[in-house]
């Protein structure tokens, strides 16, 4: 069920409101791993460093919340979004501690407003507090390295009565801070971003954004190990090599068109380029060869077989008809089917002969037992 927004003059004093709001991501954020790519809870710290350069990221989750994901930086996609907004209207002294009414930033993202989200909005901002950061970007002079974590702090301020939230305090950290604030250090995102379900695409269209976007038709190219290596994601280069593929195959995000030229050798070299810009600079949409027969079950490659041996799998349309979406509410209440769905395509994803001929029956057969393992969770 919906909650409705709780006035709080403290709260909502020179906010700017959602229709108003221009997004805006930092752009440090945008190419180095920062976060997980993954919804499931994280151990595994990420270590990554660039050796032409010299620049190092460290990231350490916390033993009790795992590490912050790229679905938590909604948050920190909309702080600086809100400080950009102040610092364009001349506000003096903008401040790193902002104030909000929960259902305000949910809707700004694109979330729903049931209690379900209000408690992951909790979670996340949590992970965002205990996960911490350590890098030599940006550091202040006479440093060689900067340890951080997203936000310094966060309260909730809860009505005694209803044990609804009255409003929301938090304060980003400094490095964050000082990263939106100073001049050129954010990019403006699409918030069509906010309805991209996997996390390979979200953080896929931060790196066009980042290189592709103010670069014409000649667009951006980077080879794959080195997409791998900036993604920080876990699992196998086989593994991430595989679903990037699939991906560029589906070639969906918003404003960017991803391809593989066909003249490449050895690793493949991923080029991205603003849609408006297909067909210019050598760029075209990827179209794989379907001349070889299909293979009634895709097959995982052997050991003496590398993936890129594989036929590309046929692209699936992920999308739910409004009679779908009614059915499972019905048949199974309680549940974001949105966030079940991003579980879905990313079981879908982590196995090829998972393929389903019909997407939307696959979808509600895999909701009716997750919602018969966890209906107790509902209580």
């Amino acid at each position: 069920m919906s909650r409705g927004r709780f006035y709080n003059p403290q709260f909502d004093l020179f906010l700017p409101t959602i229709v108003d709001l221009k997004f805006r991501d930092q752009k440090d954020t945008m190419e180095r791993p920062f976060f997980s790519l993954s919804k499931s809870k994280r151990m595994k710290p990420i270590e990554y460093i660039n050796e032409n350069d010299g620049i190092f990221v460290t990231v350490q989750p916390h033993q009790d919340y795992g590490m912050a994901t790229i679905w938590d930086a909604d948050i920190l996609i909309w702080a600086a979004s809100v400080l950009c907004d102040m610092k364009n209207r001349g506000t003096n002294d903008i401040p790193r501690e902002l104030k909000f009414q929960p259902h305000d930033l949910l809707k700004a993202i694109g979330r729903s407003t049931g209690g379900r989200d209000y408690a992951q909005l909790r979670d996340s901002l949590e992970r965002l507090k205990t996960t911490v950061i350590t890098t030599n970007m940006r550091v202040k002079r006479g440093q060689k390295t900067t340890m951080f974590s997203w936000i310094d702090q966060w309260d909730d301020l809860i009505d005694a009565q209803t044990k609804e939230s009255k409003g929301v305090t938090l304060t980003v950290s400094d490095w964050f801070y000082r990263g939106v604030t100073e001049d050129g250090g954010v990019l403006s995102i699409d918030p069509a971003y906010f309805s991209i379900t996997g996390g390979r695409e979200r953080w896929l269209y931060s790196v066009a954004r980042k290189h592709a976007g103010g670069n014409g038709a000649n667009g951006f190219g980077i080879t794959m190990p080195v997409l791998f290596d900036k993604s920080g994601a876990e699992g196998t280069y086989r593994r991430f090599k595989f679903e990037i593929l699939r991906i560029i195959q589906r070639n969906d995000l918003p404003g960017f068109s991803l391809a593989v030229p066909s003249e490449s050798d050895g690793e493949p070299l991923v080029h991205m380029v603003r849609r408006e810009h297909v067909g210019e600079g050598g760029h075209q949409e990827w179209k794989p060869n379907l001349k070889q027969p299909p293979r009634a079950r895709p097959t995982q490659p052997t050991t003496e077989q590398s993936i890129g041996d594989l036929p590309l799998l046929r692209p699936i349309i992920r999308t739910l008809s409004e009679r779908t979406i009614v059915s499972i509410r019905n048949e199974c209440p309680g549940w974001d089917i949105y966030a079940l769905q991003n579980d879905f395509d990313e079981w879908l994803d982590a196995d090829p002969s998972r393929l389903p001929k019909d997407y939307e029956a696959a979808f509600q057969g895999w909701v009716r037992k997750h919602h018969a393992r966890n209906r107790a969770q509902l209580a």
